[in-house]
């Protein structure tokens, strides 16, 4: 005869797999550190303001 399975275990078992599937698939896709969240910041930051340093006005006053 067949080995005998518990159908919730084995349900359950399935449900802790996928979940952690997906914890695994999370991680790679937000997973960033402190660091590398400020490090980006300021670059963006950087940019901007060398973006703005090189703007021309219009003559204008406003």
């Amino acid at each position: 005869m067949g080995d005998l399975v518990n159908l919730k275990k084995f349900k359950k078992h399935i449900q802790r797999e996928k979940a952690a599937s997906e914890a695994d698939r999370n991680r790679i896709r937000f997973g960033r550190t402190k660091a590398q969240k400020k490090s980006d910041n300021q670059m963006a930051d950087r940019a901007e303001r060398k973006l703005d340093q090189h703007r021309l006005d219009d003559g204008t006053q406003s």
